[in-house]
């Protein structure tokens, strides 16, 4: 099997190196605009000078040579890049979110409806062992029907600082949304775990924090040059000397030496302070959502965490599931009759697999893979499935920058018309 992958950078290369690494599937074209990047991925997957691209253009012209092509450029990249692919008949492993918009969207949809292709979405949540344990025992109605979910995201102080503050995705205009670009996973999960649409959806938030005005004293425009760095802790030499070698310091440069860091580091803009930087997105977001079965959820989305993980309470008629992602423990607990009997409770360690984002990045790969070779029909995350959730988190942001609540209905409706004009 052939494949093409658009975008080399940490997403594009994991889904690549697996399916390399695998022995499953040849990449034998990459689209990286970065040099070095595009050099790596090269000399990584032994791919000929003459099929190496810095731009989508170049590599569509040759028409379609791949069984297949992965998508992992940056957010706003993915309509045109998609849309093109499509034309040519490719079936495309796309990253989240499928585009910042949710009319190009739905086209995209449609597109892969006409052209009859597979377009898979990156929600890797779906394949991880945590969260097909939990949709397990909810739908064993073990402990009755779901009435109510408390939801977060705990995107982690550094993470928040690092992808979303002097990153690729820190302002609305160049990437998306907090809420899509980080969340369009959990609205994705959410559905599938209380096996309905949502209804409608409120939300609030702002970015609150990471402002020029909450600069410590005497701190400057880049770390390097900063009189306050010893005393702060977004300090980039705290954020990526001592994670050499590891996510994300390897974001910052291919030469993963203190002084090729530091280096990089001098003008790259994860040097940057991050007080002063030119970032947009929300650090902080609760949303509201009724589901069309009644089920209800609250869903916090916060950079003001220490860990980064996902931690879930699923409230049920006769009891509770608790859960926490990073720590792989799933409690499910049946209500007691009163306040000083016992009550059962048993604690699960969903089986670990190997890679990325709890198993989720292998599985994600594993389902596209079988896809392919046996033309199936049917994945986890098909673009049917996947565009219900950046809907949800549209409305979502939607609702925050208007202060309205968003009737999801009317919201599909407005799109629906939109796109037969």
């Amino acid at each position: 099997m052939k494949l093409g992958l658009i975008g080399a950078g940490q997403r594009g290369m994991i889904y690549a190196e697996y399916a390399y690494n695998s022995k499953r599937a040849d990449i034998i074209a990459v689209v990286e605009p970065d040099d070095k990047r595009r050099k790596a991925a090269a000399d990584k997957f032994n791919i000929p000078l003459e099929r190496q691209f810095k731009s989508v253009k170049e590599f569509y012209q040759l028409g379609k040579i791949c069984d297949a092509i992965i998508i992992a450029s940056m957010d706003r990249d993915h309509y045109e890049q998609t849309m093109d692919g499509l034309e040519l008949g490719y079936d495309i492993l796309l990253e989240k979110p499928i585009s910042p918009s949710p009319l190009e969207c739905v086209k995209i949809q449609e597109k892969a409806h006409e052209k009859k292709c597979h377009v898979i979405v990156c929600h890797v949540l779906r394949y991880t062992n945590f969260f097909a344990e939990i949709k397990k025992i909810i739908d064993s109605n073990e402990l009755g029907k779901v009435v109510t979910i408390q939801h977060n995201e705990n995107v982690g102080n550094y993470h928040i600082a690092h992808s979303f503050v002097r990153g690729n995705w820190r302002r609305s205009d160049l990437a998306s949304p907090l809420i899509m670009q980080k969340s369009c996973h959990d609205m994705d999960i959410l559905t599938w775990l209380v096996n309905s649409n949502a209804k409608r959806i409120s939300s609030y938030g702002d970015l609150r924090y990471f402002k020029e005005e909450n600069a410590p004293k005497d701190s400057s425009d880049r770390c390097l040059t900063c009189k306050a760095a010893k005393e702060c802790r977004f300090d980039v030499r705290k954020a990526y000397l001592p994670v050499i070698g590891q996510w994300p310091a390897t974001v910052i440069s291919q030469d993963q030496t203190e002084e090729g860091l530091l280096k990089a580091l001098e003008t790259s803009p994860y040097g940057r302070c991050v007080y002063r930087c030119d970032n947009d997105v929300c650090d902080n977001q609760v949303s509201l959502i009724e589901f069309e079965n009644g089920v209800t959820v609250s869903f916090n989305l916060s950079g003001f965490t220490n860990r980064m993980c996902r931690t879930i309470k699923i409230m049920c008629e006769n009891g509770e599931i608790r859960g926490d992602d990073g720590l792989n423990i799933i409690e499910v607990t049946h209500f007691a009759p009163n306040a000083v009997g016992g009550y059962e409770q048993r604690v699960i360690h969903p089986g670990s697999v190997e890679g990325g984002h709890g198993g989720g990045d292998t599985g994600l790969m594993e389902d596209f893979l079988d896809m392919l070779e046996s033309k199936g029909e049917d994945s986890r995350s098909s673009i049917d499935r996947s565009v219900e959730s950046h809907i949800m988190a549209y409305a979502a942001e939607e609702a925050r920058v208007t202060g309205k609540t968003i009737e999801i209905q009317g919201f599909k409706e407005q799109l629906k018309d939109a796109v037969l004009k």
